[in-house]
């Protein structure tokens, strides 16, 4: 029987299962199967497993998913399967999925509950680089430094440590690497009215540096397979994406390591760079899964770093993480946001040696489109 705290640990997930379904999911497998879960107490009981900040309808997903990508790898599949595009499947959602997915729950428990207790969701979405590489072209324009020195927090496998790699089309203008066969490039679609500049000089990263709590090998199969797992299994565009991505990485062999202490981390890795770059660290739906207290040090000792050691801080993540405080105009009229939008906030030292704070952009969490907002002058 369940504890009172238990009830209510249990009450939380629902309403988390069926916010999903309702407004953070555009898979109609998922918000399926999320509905259903948020009616299983016996299904909405393996999530306790999870550590608090990883109890998200995201990590159960990813478990189901890597356990179905190990099965068609071996050559073995559930019935399940059948409803995943991702091993094969195309059968839609309908009334026999809910006892299909018991089922494999069922027979799978001790292999999604190892999954829910020592995995953590890391999408490492490259589509955001749609988002990072022109606020990178903006920042270097803005602090005249055309060399940078780019640090990604909470890299996950550093996947967009290759922000530049990348060809971006927006529509009416490109950016970044020139298109080539076999490199998938980024669409995102440009909404309101501000359009970053494509006149703005290409700065050339110097020295990338990928800092995770539990960083993923990219040259370990089964750890990538988590990554592909994390992805949605309709989406074969950013599947797409996220091969080409982990062919570079394992290429390139960027440095990712694991720290405990993302502030005292960042703070050595300033003392290492030379005087001619800038220093930026990037962080994409990282900080969300911070306790508040947690959040609170964190955001206070980067601040510190931007004052201090004229650190370039680009922050996407919820609307309600702002950095500093910072403003942000409405969305564009029209625009449908299904999925959360993430802001982009940059925080850097000006020339008069004060701290600044702007929102920079609006966009999809997965960069398909872009509301820039820029910087005020």
């Amino acid at each position: 029987m369940a504890t009172p705290g238990e009830n209510a640990a249990l009450a939380r997930l629902a309403k988390g299962f069926e916010h999903f379904a309702d407004s953070d999911c555009e898979d109609p497998l998922y918000i399926a199967i999320c509905r259903h879960v948020a009616r299983s107490e016996a299904l909405l009981q393996l999530m306790l497993a999870a550590p608090p900040e990883q109890r998200r309808p995201n990590l159960l997903l990813a478990a189901v998913h890597h356990r179905l990508l190990e099965e068609r790898a071996a050559g073995a599949q559930h019935a399940l399967a059948a409803y995943f595009p991702s091993v094969g499947g195309s059968r839609a959602p309908d009334a026999a999925l809910s006892a299909c997915f018991d089922d494999f729950v069922d027979g799978e428990r001790g292999a999604l509950l190892d999954r829910i207790t020592r995995r953590a969701t890391q999408t490492n979405e490259t589509g955001r680089c749609a988002v990072v590489r022109p606020a990178l072209r903006e920042l270097a324009a803005l602090s005249g430094r055309q060399r940078l020195a780019l640090l990604d927090f909470g890299c996950s496998a550093g996947l967009n440590l290759g922000v530049d790699q990348w060809p971006i089309d927006y529509g009416d203008f490109m950016l970044g690497a020139a298109v080539q066969g076999g490199v998938p490039p980024l669409h995102c679609r440009l909404v309101g009215g501000g359009r970053p500049s494509p006149a703005l000089a290409e700065p050339v990263i110097v020295s990338r540096l990928g800092i995770d709590l539990a960083p993923v090998d990219v040259q370990d199969d089964d750890a990538v397979r988590w990554l592909q797992a994390c992805i949605w299994p309709h989406d074969r565009e950013r599947m797409e994406r996220l091969e080409h991505a982990i062919a570079v990485a394992r290429r390139e062999r960027w440095p990712v390591r694991r720290e405990t202490d993302g502030v005292v981390a960042i703070a050595r890795w300033l003392d290492t760079l030379p005087g001619d770059v800038q220093p930026v660290v990037m962080n994409s739906w990282v900080l969300a899964y911070f306790e508040p207290p947690d959040l609170a040090s964190h955001v206070e000792g980067m601040l510190q770093l931007v004052r201090e050691r004229g650190l370039a801080w680009l922050s996407g993540e919820g609307p309600q993480l702002r950095i500093a405080g910072a403003a942000a105009p409405p969305p564009p009229d029209g625009e449908a946001e299904i999925l959360s939008n993430t802001l982009w906030t940059l925080a850097w030292r000006d020339a008069a040696g004060e701290l600044r704070s702007e929102v920079l952009a609006r966009s999809h969490p997965h960069g398909r489109w872009l509301q820039w907002i820029g910087l005020v002058r």
